[in-house]
């Protein structure tokens, strides 16, 4: 910036001169990019909108609340490729482009836009970040020497321009040395890749700042990660504010983010800068800076209740900090209660068999937990119980680290791994020093010395019984964040009489607010957080602790608790606010398992609401009915009764049972255990010794429950279907899926299409018949999904039925136009489906097609097959008139570039060698060239289609991967026989399309719909098309004519 600059402030104020502004979203959620952005996204609609601005938002991600078609003006769901943001661009004529609220994805595309040259030719300006800032900063080369110059170090020589440290890596030796550095020239978009000194060990602080154009800057938070250097910080478990700097080490950050905020040039909005500090020197040096909203901004939002996208997007538009009505610039950030909050990020490292569940500088987690308390320990417990991944808390539970071996221990206290807290505890609990954990983990002492006081007090609570317990005792031990179940675990007693104690001491929980700057809020931030303290003061009603969501947003509900989901908690709750309902439908299985908990609690107790109105229920379909659904044996009966078929199987309580129903209905069948999540540990078995196996490694994922043994039906569609149900005994359908893979992939990992393309009449209506059937059959009032298979010969069966709201209802609803989960909640209060506005089914005349991104490339090893078990962390999704546009548009959308030319390299095991005739023609039409092995090649060849042989991996060179490696194949086709030469043979070569981004198909349907899309890119150009333009009655006509001309060529 230059002198000039400073001693003439630009004129500031809000732009009367802009009248259209395009917002990039951040596109499916994926690794190192999640749901955050769909908050950011959403606050800076609607705080646009506020302004009166006209706002165009581009984003292939239909499971945001931000594409839902009420926030913008007008919504593209389209694939966010530079070529077709420049089609919206030109169509929409926006006056400006925020691309700070986006993540990675929406920075990339501005500059990728601006280079191009489409910003200039339709006279667009960036607003929040000018393409200098965003290139200083994310060039790491450029961002060194600007650092340089004004005095601060930066590590001395990652990849630029990727996101969430995709392939980047430590190295310890040559051989690791040049993978990672050719994962990272892969990865980059500036084909860079920066060697740098590893600063394994020091520790790792985040800033967030925020600057506005007249130059002011403010801190607004300061995050400390408990894991040293050499940990991704979104796999870090991390802490604000930060715990273990001094008052002048925190004003020396302070000074150095304003320094680099105003050096890269940040005019406007959010960044956060990262530093390493070492601890034995306290030398600094500044790792990065993003200069846009990320990750830990949803954070800093929820941590201190400064909504800092929102506030971002109203600095993009001229106003300054003091002109924003708060007080926020009088008021540091610092000066905030010191309520601590804590981030432990969640991981399923079980999902991607054959990868290393180790922990470096790309990230793997899938999600995280946060919790606010009064203290660190407070916090940290109640944000390992929040993960939902069976802890009640940090300790009081026999965990199978107390198990293990010094060596084993060490091992993982050095290796940082997901469990690595766990380590740390059960190290206490053998005897193991703080010095000593200190020198294997590098975790800074103070952390551990916090941690060791728990194990004490657990080691307390071990000696005693309930009884001996004092209210005093009581107060200690809830203010360190026990739970009620780990006083139970400590003194051998139950939850329930623990919590009978308690509450007869009168010690419960006060619900506190997060302080922030009054006025931003008439002095009513609707966060609580509980904490044991003395006194009480509460207020809201969403109970969640994923802080990235918008549903743990200030303005989404009148009051919101921060808490995690256990049965403890939501008790303590409603205790509190007493409300008149509450509804569980909405969170996926984790409410569900409450629902007959609390039922059972409000059964005895009949609490009365606070509204006066009668006592406190559970709203919609009741929790008897939940379980009956998920309760196989009283399902399955009233199945029978409604003469509804599902495919062969049985309930197996041993190993006995299970290899005496798997003979009487024949392989292959499907395995897994009841009450399962996103099908985990769910596997297709083919033989008696593989079922042995199977049981001996899966059965521990839930021993109380049986294993559920079904026939599993080869080549079958798949079918989702939502429905929606009110108390007055009304069924109405809201969407029906095909899956595009066949059944036996997880639902969440296929893609499907709305409304189904190759299923019969009669089908559809055994469907709809018995989806209204067992609907009303299960007293469902709200939301239901089931799945259902349909066989060669046309036979349905039901897969499943579950009574609430699914992971398909925001596709659905963007592809009918119904906002289907607001009818469930206005259904749920009373109203008829008549009276919100949806009587009959709604079949669109486009087609949507919902596309998933999974994670393989982040999980070293791992094969790219899909199966039972789902692995897919978000979606994209792909809407036009004609189904092979859509599809092409769904596979753009999610990051496949679909070759129009070239080779496809094609190899069918024998289940599905009878439709290679059938795909191999569709790609030779098409002009492709075709490779195969041997077995694959002598069928084409016996069929006389042309075909060139090529060598398998173990069969000596040039074989396929060779020829991948040249850049010779352009897509590959491969379906796995599963055998153990595939294991080595196949996986390799998977691995290394996925290495050189060559598109890999893993099924027939698949294959077969991919090749139907490439005909229809060669043969027309893709359009980008409003959301609400197709529920607008004349874009509809024009539409179908096309639509006949299309399909009469077909």
């Amino acid at each position: 910036m230059t002198t000039k600059a400073i001693t003439q402030p630009p004129k500031v104020g809000k732009r009367t001169d802009l009248k259209k502004i395009l917002i990039l979203g951040a596109g499916p959620i994926v690794i190192g990019q999640a749901c955050e952005f769909d908050y950011s996204g959403t606050q800076a609609c609607k705080a646009l909108k506020d302004e009166g601005y006209d706002v165009v938002l581009i984003n292939s991600n239909p499971a945001t609340i931000m594409t839902d078609p009420e926030l913008a003006d007008r919504t593209y769901i389209a694939p966010m490729t530079p070529e077709l943001v420049e089609q919206v661009i030109e169509k929409e004529r926006p006056d400006a482009l925020l691309p700070t609220m986006g993540g990675q994805t929406a920075l990339n595309l501005a500059v990728a836009l601006a280079e191009r040259g489409a910003l200039k030719k339709y006279n667009v300006e960036l607003i929040g970040a000018k393409l200098e800032a965003i290139k200083k900063a994310e060039d790491r080369e450029l961002f060194k020497q600007a650092m340089k110059s004004i005095g601060l170090k930066t590590p001395p020589s990652g990849p630029a321009f990727t996101l969430g440290g995709t392939g980047g890596g430590i190295a310890y030796n040559k051989e690791e040395f040049e993978s990672i550095c050719k994962a990272g020239l892969a990865a980059s978009l500036t084909s860079q890749v920066l060697v740098e000194k590893s600063l394994l060990g020091w520790k790792e602080y985040e800033l967030e700042v925020m600057r506005d154009l007249a130059d002011n800057v403010v801190i607004i938070c300061s995050i400390e990660n408990i894991d040293p250097m050499g940990v991704h910080t979104g796999d870090s478990i991390t802490v604000a504010p930060a715990q273990t700097l001094t008052d002048k080490e925190y004003q020396r950050l302070r000074d150095y983010s304003i320094k680099i905020i105003r050096e890269i040039g940040v005019e406007c909005g959010g960044s956060n800068v990262q530093f390493a500090v070492n601890p034995l020197d306290g030398e600094v040096m500044v790792i990065e800076m993003n200069p846009r909203v990320s990750r830990s901004s949803a954070l800093a939002s929820k941590a201190t209740g400064f909504p800092i996208a929102k506030m971002a997007a109203k600095l993009s538009i001229g106003y300054s900090l003091d002109q924003i009505p708060n007080d926020i610039t009088k008021k540091t950030p610092a000066s905030f209660e010191p309520s601590i909050d804590y981030v432990i990020p969640r991981f399923a490292f079980e999902k991607f068999p054959g990868s290393q569940p180790v922990l470096t500088t790309q990230m793997k987690s899938v999600g995280e937990a946060m919790a606010i308390g009064r203290t660190l320990q407070e916090s940290l417990q109640k944000a390992v119980r929040s993960l939902e991944c069976g802890y009640s808390g940090w300790g009081c539970a026999s965990l199978k680290e107390l198990d293990w071996d010094w060596d084993q221990l060490k091992y993982s206290l050095r290796v940082p791994n997901p469990d690595r807290i766990h380590a740390v505890y059960a190290a206490m609990k053998k005897g193991m020093k703080v010095d000593d954990i200190h020198e294997l983990s590098l975790i800074d002492k103070w952390f551990l010395t916090q941690l060791k006081e728990l194990v004490d007090v657990e080691q307390y609570l071990m000696t005693r019984s309930l009884s001996d317990l004092t209210k005093d005792d009581f107060y200690e031990v809830k203010k360190r964040g026990f739970s009620d179940k780990q006083i139970a675990f400590a003194t051998k007693s139950t939850e329930k009489d623990v919590r009978s104690k308690r509450i007869s001491f009168g010690v419960v929980p006060a619900y506190k607010r997060v302080d922030t700057c009054a006025a931003e809020f008439e002095a009513n931030t609707p966060y609580m957080y509980s904490s044991y303290d003395m006194s009480a003061g509460y207020e809201t009603i969403m109970m969640n602790s994923n802080p990235e969501t918008v549903s743990t947003d200030y303005d989404t509900s009148d009051r919101l608790y921060f808490e995690p989901l256990t049965v403890e908690d939501v008790l303590n709750v409603i205790d509190l606010e007493k409300p008149d309902g509450i509804i569980v439908q909405f969170g996926g299985q984790t409410p569900l398992k409450l629902a007959l908990p609390i039922q059972q609690y409000l059964e005895e107790h009949k609490p009365i609401s606070a509204s006066g109105a009668g006592s406190v229920g559970i709203w919609g379909t009741s929790p008897d009915s939940i379980d009956i659904a998920e309760d196989r044996e009283k399902f399955n009966a009233i199945i029978k009764e409604l003469k509804i078929k599902q495919p062969k199987g049985g309930i197996a309580k041993s190993e006995a049972d299970a290899l005496a129903i798997a003979a009487d209905i024949g392989y292959p069948v499907v395995v897994r255990p009841s009450y399962v999540l996103g099908g985990r540990a769910m596997e297709i078995v083919y033989s008696d010794d593989k079922l042995v196996t199977y049981l001996e490694n899966a059965v521990e994922v839930d021993p109380e429950r049986p294993v559920l043994i079904d026939k599993y039906l080869s080549d079958a569609v798949e079918i989702d279907i939502d429905a929606l149900a009110d108390s007055y005994g009304n069924v109405i359908i809201g969407g029906i899926m095909e899956h595009i893979e066949q059944a036996g992939v997880h639902s969440g990992d296929s893609a499907c299409i709305l409304p189904t393309q190759t299923v019969s009449s009669s089908c559809l209506a055994t469907i709809r018949s018995w989806t209204t059937k067992l609907a009303k059959s299960l007293n469902v009032c709200g939301l239901m999904n089931c799945q259902y298979a349909i066989t060669a010969s046309g036979e349905v069966f039901l897969l499943e039925a579950n009574p609430r709201a699914s992971r398909t209802v925001p596709f659905v609803s963007k592809a009918i136009g119904h906002p289907l989960a607001k009818y469930a909640a206005l259904v749920m209060s009373g109203m008829s489906l008549n009276e919100v506005g949806f009587p009959k089914e709604v079949i669109p005349t486009h087609v949507a097609v919902k596309e998933v991104v999974i994670p393989f490339g982040r999980f070293p090893g791992c094969d790219v097959l899909l199966g039972p078990e789902m692995r897919s962390t978000g979606e994209g999704m792909g809407i036009d008139f004609v189904f092979a546009m859509a599809f092409a548009k769904s596979q753009l959308a999610t990051g496949q570039n679909l070759p129009l030319s070239g080779t496809v390299f094609i190899s069918l095991n024998d289940l599905t060698k009878p439709h290679l005739e059938k795909l191999a023609k569709a790609f030779l039409g098409l002009g492709f060239r075709i490779i195969s092995t041997s077995g694959t090649a002598h069928f084409l060849e016996l069929k006389g289609i042309p075909v060139d042989r090529v060598l398998k991996m173990h069969e000596g060179r040039p074989h396929a991967g060779d020829i991948l490696a040249n850049g010779q194949i352009q897509l590959m086709v491969i379906t796995s026989s599963g055998d153990a030469l595939d294991q080595i043979d196949g996986r390799q070569l998977r691995r290394m399309a996925l290495a050189y981004s060559v598109p890999i198909i893993t099924t027939v349907a698949g294959a077969l719909a991919t090749a139907e899309a490439i005909k229809t890119l060669k043969s027309s150009n893709m359009n980008m098309i409003a959301l609400q333009d197709f529920f607008n009655a004349k874009v509809h006509e024009d539409s179908n004519k096309n639509l006949q001309s299309a399909s009469s060529s077909l």
